[in-house]
Order: C-alpha cells, then sequence, then structure tokens
C-alpha cells in the first residue's frame, strides 16, 4: 500500500441537520451594549442566522471536491494536503503551511495564481506545483493521540511528505502556526530547502544574544509593544497552551462558541477595520468555522499550542535559519518585530513591507503574496 492515497470530502445530511438544529436551539447570553468586550450579539445572531438558514454547506464540499485532496501515511497519523501542479516550465515545489484559526481553506484562492500564473496576470515564467498540507489536528487530517506534535514534528512529515511526491529540495512558506513550521524546517531541515517566505514571525521567536549584546531602541520598543499585545489580548493563547482540554468541551458542544471563539481573530487580526465583511465574505468564515465543526478539530488545533509552550523557538547560539529567507510585512499583522530582530536568527535576502492586509495573507491579500513568492523565489531560482 502506497503512503499516499487519493481522498475525497463527503457531505453528511445528518451531521448537517445537527449543527442547523444546534444553532437554532443556541442559548443567547446578554451584552452590555456599545462595548469592546467581545463579538456583538447582533453581529453573531445575524451571521448564525445565515448559517443555519442560507449557507450551503453542501456546495463548500462540491467546490473542495474539484481540487486534488490526498492522504499521506505517515507514523502520526494521516496528512491531508492539497498537491496541485503548476503549468509552465520548471515549476517550483512550494508547501503553504496555514495557522490557527484558520485552515487550508486560506490558501484555495493562492492556488490558481500561483500554478496558473499567466492567466491570472503574474509573471508567466515563474509557477509552482503547490502542495498545501492541513496541520496534524487540523480539518481532514487525523488527531495527534500522543504528546510531541509541535513545529518540529510536523518539519519532519513534511520533508518525509515532499520527499514522497519526489520533492527532495522545495520551497516553504508559512504564516502563523505555518511560520513556526517553515521557520524548524529552515533550522533543521535546510539542506532540503529553497527557501523560507515568511509573513509572521513566530510569537515564541526569540534570537539568541550573547552576554552583553546590547539591542536597539526599535527592539526595545517592539518586546514592550509584544508584552502589552499579549496582556491585552492573549488570554486565548494562555488558555489554549495552559489549559487546552478545557475550553474544548464548550466549543466542541456549541456551534455558536465555536463561531464566536474563531470569528473574534478573524475581525481582530485582519484590515478590516472592525467591518469583518469588508475582508472576508460571510461563507468563507463559515466554511473554516464549519470545517473546525465537522471534523471536531477545535481540541486538537488547541495543542499546537500546549506543544508551542513546550518546544519554544528560543534560539541557542548554534540555531540560525541559514537557507535565504524572505519576510513580507502586512501592515495590520500582529506583533511584526523590526528586521534586526529578525535577521538575528534568520538569513534574511527580502524584506517586503505591503500597503494593506493583516495576518491572515493569503485570505485577505492573495494577489500581493503570490506576486511576492514569485519576485522571491524567481530570484533564487535565477
Amino acid at each position: 500500500m502506497t503512503s499516499i492515497e487519493p481522498f475525497t470530502p463527503t457531505f453528511s445530511s445528518d451531521q448537517w441537520e445537527d449543527l442547523r438544529s444546534r444553532i437554532k436551539r443556541t442559548r443567547w447570553p446578554d451584552e452590555i451594549r456599545e462595548s469592546a468586550w467581545g463579538n456583538e450579539l447582533q453581529f453573531l445572531k445575524d451571521l448564525c442566522r445565515y448559517w443555519s438558514e442560507d449557507f450551503d454547506w453542501q456546495k463548500q464540499i462540491d467546490r473542495l471536491s474539484r481540487f486534488p485532496h490526498y492522504h499521506f501515511q505517515s507514523d502520526q497519523g494521516k496528512i491531508h494536503f492539497l498537491h496541485v501542479k503548476g503549468r509552465g516550465p520548471a515549476a517550483i515545489p512550494l508547501i503553504m503551511t496555514h495557522g490557527w484559526p484558520g485552515s487550508f481553506l486560506e490558501m484555495l484562492e493562492m492556488i490558481p495564481l500561483l500554478t496558473y500564473p499567466v492567466e491570472h496576470g503574474l509573471a508567466a515564467n515563474i509557477s509552482f506545483d503547490l502542495i498545501v498540507p492541513s496541520l496534524p489536528g487540523f480539518g481532514f487530517s487525523d488527531r495527534p493521540q500522543i504528546e510531541g506534535m509541535n513545529s518540529f514534528r510536523v518539519a519532519e512529515i513534511w520533508v518525509e511528505l515532499m520527499r514522497a511526491l519526489g520533492y527532495d529540495r522545495f520551497a516553504a512558506q508559512g504564516g502563523d502556526l505555518g511560520a513556526g513550521v517553515s521557520t524548524a524546517l529552515g533550522l533543521r531541515h535546510s539542506e532540503h530547502l529553497i527557501g523560507v517566505h515568511l509573513n509572521y514571525i513566530p510569537g515564541s521567536y526569540k534570537p539568541y544574544l550573547a552576554p552583553g549584546t546590547e539591542i536597539t531602541a526599535a527592539e526595545r520598543h517592539f518586546q514592550a509593544e509584544a508584552a502589552r499585545w499579549y496582556d491585552e489580548n492573549g488570554a486565548y493563547a494562555h488558555l489554549q497552551g495552559a489549559r487546552p482540554q478545557t475550553p474544548a468541551y464548550a466549543l466542541n458542544d456549541s456551534p455558536v462558541g465555536l463561531a464566536a471563539w474563531i470569528l473574534e481573530k478573524f475581525r481582530e487580526w485582519s484590515d478590516c477595520g472592525g467591518d469583518i465583511y469588508s475582508s472576508f465574505s460571510r461563507d468563507a468564515l463559515l466554511a473554516n468555522v464549519t470545517l473546525y465543526w465537522m471534523t471536531q478539530t477545535i481540541s486538537s488545533s488547541f495543542r499546537m499550542y500546549r506543544e508551542g509552550r513546550r518546544s519554544p523557538l528560543h534560539f541557542s547560539s548554534t540555531d540560525y535559519v541559514p537557507t535565504p529567507c524572505a519576510i513580507t510585512c502586512f501592515p495590520k499583522e500582529i506583533m511584526m518585530p523590526p528586521r534586526s530582530w529578525v535577521e538575528r536568527g534568520y538569513n534574511v535576502t527580502r524584506w517586503t513591507t505591503m500597503l494593506k492586509g493583516g495576518h491572515f495573507a493569503a485570505a485577505e491579500e492573495p494577489e500581493l503574496l503570490a506576486t511576492d513568492l514569485q519576485a522571491f523565489f524567481g530570484s533564487l531560482r535565477t
């Protein structure tokens, strides 16, 4: 039996009717009006009414089924991924890794831009063989049953997956948790990498500082702002990293609770100015939430936070990402450090500042991200 098998997402009418029924039976809380204490009650009621009455999960499954899905059998279970080959000569193999609270769905708009660029107004001579996996415990990937599934272990699995597909050397891209996995690839598996492209620097990243090292004023400002951000906004990360099982009971049982937990992040971390629908459609938001619901993976998705606390990206004196790295800075990204801080641990050869976009770059600004990927990896190929 081969380690790679085709996979087709399926629609379950029983699961869908159960979800709709649960939404309609929600026991809603009250709120203090005009307060910034979380998702507004009316916003969530309106969206969940749409979810139960108008959203078409069958249509979403049909759309997903038009992409080539596979399962890779690793020693930690099955890993779901999309594999779309690029048109054009010498397509560059590229693995793109999503984060939390997103999923592989974030990358769907990137697929045609990177695999058929000439048809979308991008450079015709740079295309990619695109591999978009679901992290272990996310979406259609199996849920880890033992501890230890951190960024470094995922990176090992990604190398195994890419080699099974026939790619001994490849490019890596990621944001959020995907940035951590791509960094781990650069740290531990640089011999397999063409380059690393990040639109986020992992929150646990700390470069090695020799005794007596003086950091810059910009670096001190970043550290203070990061501490402030975590104090004001980091409760979710503390809970998911310290006690991931406890919130999972509620969120695995209440679709509205799940939606509130996830959608708050899409609104707060995107470049939407508080109007979430200016960056994402209702269907795109609900497809992501519904994927978590149908696969019952909110609990297992939290485990990467727990594992991250145990294996943070705190660089030692011998840790450095030698592979050429490109960093793309979107203006509404959370906690983007200055270039000098990143260069202490990464071989930064390209640094791009965008004029718009936020944390969910692949979904918010796919053309900007695709253009930057083409420019960076095209220069490495040349």
